[in-house]
Parts: structure tokens; C-alpha cells; sequence
């Protein structure tokens, strides 16, 4: 079966499309890391390309980053302990005092078209909190993110509670949102700076070795 027409529907959003070809891609026996592989990915990294470029907008990603997680809501289950089915494990959330989640979600959903596997701590989340979640996940990768500069500081208290948990040489920490800089990123320790999602991913892959 050809998922040249998924990946198509990736790329315009549509998210019906997306789920009837992935279930027609099952019924007729297609494995489903390939459907990943070869009909998501590809798909969202057109998405991410169209951003970068400014023929897409915020609008346009999510919409395309919903089409990918229909489909996935159909993957995930069989994917489950698949050798090479994951790109990596991810632990992201907006820091303590933040409520904001809208580019938070867009970096979470597509981290997971790009074949991560994605723990999403929500809004809010504690140093504390990252560090439980680093303990029981074992991520290669923390994404943080704060959209208010009254919240840019938790980030380094969260970098410092896993230095002290001695959990910081095990993760790379990717950190973003409007009001940080690659200037703050590096102050505080963090390993990289997205400015936006489809950065977030190609960010990702490097730091954590995925192909991409």
C-alpha cells in the first residue's frame, strides 16, 4: 500500500483522512513502525520545512499535528515494545507558574510524529516534579517551556534540582518559549534553544543521535 496519500494528508490536516488510510494501512497487514516511518514522519517534516519557510502558521501546524495524533491514537497501541519503534523517550512540560500550553502541545505532538515517545507533564509542572519524571521515565530528553519571563527562572532551578538529584548527566535539556533567548538557554545550563516546534524536532533528534 502506498502512504504516499497519508503523508499528504499530514501535510493539509486532514485528520479524518489521516485515521481512515491508517486503519486501511492495518487491515491490509502493514507493519505499524512503517506506517509511522514512511507515512507520518515524512508528512510532519514537510509540515515542519512549510513553517520554517513561512508557508505555514501556527494555525496550519496544529492542524497538521492533529492529523498525525489521530493516526497515532491507532499506532500507539501496537507499537508498544516494537524493537526500534521509538526515536526516544521525552519528558516535556510548561515550568511551575506557567499555564500556558499551546506551543508546548504543538513541540509535544510533533516530537511523537517524529517517532519520540512523549511524556507530557502538562502545565505547571515543579522541579520536582521533572525530576520524579526523570527518575521513573529514564528520558533521553527534557523540553521545558515558559511563555512569561516571571517564569524563565524555574527552568534553572529545575536544571540545578536535577543536577542535585544527580539525574543532570543522564538528560540533555531543551528549553523555549517567546521570551527565551539561546543567550539564557546557554546562562542556565540548558543544551539547546528551540525558537519554535519544527526546530524542537530536528533539536531532538540531533541531541538524542535518532536519524533523521
Amino acid at each position: 500500500m502506498d502512504l504516499a496519500a497519508l503523508t499528504e494528508y499530514v501535510i493539509q490536516g486532514n485528520a479524518p483522512g489521516a485515521g481512515t488510510l491508517t486503519r486501511e494501512a492495518l487491515d491490509a497487514g502493514m507493519d505499524p513502525l512503517d506506517i509511522v516511518q514512511k507515512g507520518l514522519v515524512p508528512g510532519m517534516d514537510v509540515v515542519g520545512e512549510k513553517f520554517k519557510n513561512e508557508e505555514y502558521y501556527m494555525p496550519d501546524m496544529l492542524i497538521s499535528a492533529r492529523a498525525m495524533k489521530t493516526a497515532m491514537a491507532l499506532l500507539k497501541p501496537l507499537l508498544v515494545g516494537k524493537e526500534g519503534a521509538s526515536a526516544g523517550q521525552v519528558v516535556i512540560g510548561t515550568v511551575k507558574g506557567d499555564l500556558h500550553d499551546i506551543g508546548k502541545n504543538l513541540v509535544a505532538m510533533m516530537l511523537e510524529g517524529a517517532g519520540f515517545e512523549v511524556n507530557d507533564l502538562g502545565t505547571d509542572v515543579t522541579p520536582e516534579a521533572f525530576v520524579a519524571a526523570v527518575e521513573e521515565f529514564q528520558p533521553e530528553l527534557v523540553c521545558m517551556s515558559a511563555l512569561l519571563t516571571t517564569t524563565m527562572p524555574m527552568m534553572e532551578t529545575t536544571i540545578k534540582s536535577l543536577s542535585e538529584a544527580e539525574l543532570r548527566q543522564t538528560v540533555k535539556i531543551m528549553v523555549g518559549g517567546a521570551p527565551v533567548t539561546e543567550a539564557y538557554a546557554d546562562r542556565i545550563g540548558a543544551d539547546a534553544f528551540a525558537q519554535e516546534a519544527a526546530t524542537a524536532v530536528e533539536l531532538a533528534r540531533s541531541l538524542v543521535g535518532a536519524e533523521s
